[in-house]
């Protein structure tokens, strides 16, 4: 027997060699509201499965054998194949393809293999209607899918499974197209194309309009022409931009690889093991990357505990001493994610508005006097009826305080600071425009903890922004802070870019009296502790924080 051709070692190094690198590219996914899943997808392994699949479909996955028969014998058994059905009348006779150009041909090929067109491996298999009567009959013998079945429990490749069924005289009466097994099906309309949900039908099946597929022939493995598929970016080829959709006739002109008939076995079997062993990387580095994150989350919450019964000053600020201690001695090992970067980040800032951060210093003026000073301030403005008086917010409970104060600080209500606690306002459209004098805000321009208005800027005219937006005016020095999530508790301090600025219904805006402390307004509210003491409105992953709960916002202030 003839020597077996290795494939290309170094494509094997990068997927056996360097699993290391792998699982460790790791992605943050974006802060969600209360119906979230997962914080990070792991990204490298993600890059892997495409690796994977990129290698397979251009023969370098696997030895090439020069024993196998090979693609050009393949490819007159087609055209046999092909006339055969065609007499059958089981298919109707297909239109000739042009000839695959130089330029049409994706890569090199190796030995053994012929380039082909995707529509010339098989014959479409065209989705149905079918009559909503139909619908909801289960236990019968054709299964009827729908995109949404591919999402079923145990359909993560073969369908098995579908909510509804018909029977076979039914789906002949119907005139419905029944598939066989084999089939490789897809999302053919709508954002589902961009998933890349690929299917191969298990049993006799009937798809809706809303798929497409492939029944290939004989010469042509359903497990190869999945995984090709899977190797396909549809979004390239999708058409249409409100509705993206795809066509056959573009579809079938993508020029492809055929191996000889036992490579693609060997091809598929490789496959499988690597998706196999990416399945397990993805479970352990998961699991590691959740107990790495858990460790953290302890030994940072330490910190943030409250002092024991009874114990003093003194003994707290120790114990806080020796917590902190024990976390920095591991710094280069705990803190390696973006996750866990976060968690430290936000620990920061709950520490800093608890009085842990820095010593407290017991000379200070008590936090009580200020609040005083302040609340005569206001009480002149009202009686000045340079602000209106606002109807009075109850005391703050014991439950509404997140943590003991140090010696000096005191609680107040957000609104206590602040000459205007107000949102924004909704402009008619015809006072909107791409450019003007008076900047108009909506939630996406606050962009991590500030302001971002260099793209998707909108204005509204001067006499809108002084008449009926009036009550949404913002300054530089305001706090302001999104209402709706996810995620909620987007902060930011105005800054001095236009001396006025407006703002939508979804944005609330703080105003504190003394100026000085708007900064500490906005490390307190970037903390996101008053969002554990406040109920939201709204359903989950639609969070909603009304005006008068922002109101009664309860903060210590420091001494």
């Amino acid at each position: 027997m003839a020597e077996t051709k290795a494939p290309n070692t170094s494509a094997e190094q990068l997927i056996t060699e360097h699993l290391d690198i792998w699982t460790t590219a790791i992605e943050q996914n974006s802060s969600s509201g209360r119906g979230s899943s997962k914080k990070f997808s792991l990204h490298g392994i993600k890059k892997l499965r495409e690796l994977i699949l990129e290698l397979a479909v251009r023969g370098k996955l696997v030895p090439q054998d020069p024993n196998d028969e090979p693609a050009s014998v393949l490819l007159e058994r087609i055209a046999a194949e092909k006339a055969q059905l065609v007499k059958d009348k089981k298919i109707k006779k297909p239109k000739a393809l042009p000839e695959i150009s130089e330029d049409e041909k994706p890569f090199e090929l190796p030995e053994g293999w012929r380039f082909l067109r995707l529509g010339e491996i098989g014959y479409w298999a065209i989705g149905s209607g079918f009559p909503q009567a139909i619908q909801g009959e289960t236990g019968k013998e054709v299964l009827v899918c729908k995109v949404s079945d591919m999402n079923l429990e145990g359909n993560d490749k073969y369908i098995y499974t579908t909510k509804n069924s018909v029977d076979f005289e039914t789906a002949k009466v119907k005139k419905l197209k029944i598939h066989q097994k084999g089939t490789v099906i897809f999302p053919k309309i709508g954002g589902a194309i961009a998933t890349n949900k690929r299917r191969i039908i298990f049993t006799p099946t009937v798809i809706d309009n809303n798929c497409l597929g492939i029944t290939p022939y004989s010469i042509f493995e359903s497990e190869y022409l999945y995984l090709y598929l899977k190797s396909v970016d549809f979004t390239y080829f999708q058409a249409g931009t409100s509705v993206p959709a795809l066509s056959q006739t573009v579809l079938e002109l993508i020029a492809l690889g055929l191996p000889p008939l036992s490579e693609q076995k060997r091809i598929s079997n490789k496959v499988n093991e690597l998706m196999s062993l990416c399945d397990a990387l993805e479970a352990q580095t998961e699991n590691s990357i959740t107990a790495h994150q858990t460790l953290v989350e302890v030994l940072l919450e330490a910190l943030l505990k409250a002092p024991e019964q009874g114990a003093t000053p003194e003994q707290t600020a120790e114990q806080f001493q020796q917590n902190w201690q024990r976390l920095s001695e591991h710094f280069d090992t705990l803190f390696t994610t973006t996750a866990s970067i976060d968690t430290l980040k936000q620990t920061i800032l709950q520490l800093a508005v608890m009085g842990k951060l820095v010593p407290q210093n017991p000379n200070d003026e008590p936090a009580a006097k200020l609040l005083e000073r302040i609340a005569a301030e206001k009480a002149q403005l009202i009686k000045d009826k340079k602000i209106k008086k606002q109807k009075p917010l109850p005391e703050i409970t014991d439950e509404e305080k997140p943590f003991e104060l140090p010696r000096g600080w005191s609680y107040t209500r957000l609104d206590d600071l602040c000459a205007n606690v107000s949102s924004g306002s909704t402009p008619p459209k015809s006072e909107l425009s791409e450019s003007g004098d008076i900047p108009f805000l909506k939630v996406y321009n606050i962009q991590n903890q500030e302001i971002e208005f260099k793209e998707r800027t909108l204005f509204v005219t001067k006499d809108a922004h002084m008449s009926k937006l009036n009550r949404s005016i913002l300054f530089p020095g305001d706090v302001i802070m999104n209402l709706v999530g996810p995620p909620l508790g987007k902060v930011a301090i105005m800054p001095s870019t236009y001396p006025e600025w407006n703002c939508n219904q979804n944005i609330v805006c703080f105003r504190p009296l003394e100026l000085e402390l708007n900064k500490y307004i906005y490390t307190y509210l970037k903390s996101h502790l008053f969002l554990n003491y406040i109920t939201l409105v709204g359903s989950a992953g639609q969070d909603f924080i009304s005006g008068t709960k922002c109101r009664a916002i309860a903060l210590p202030i420091p001494h």
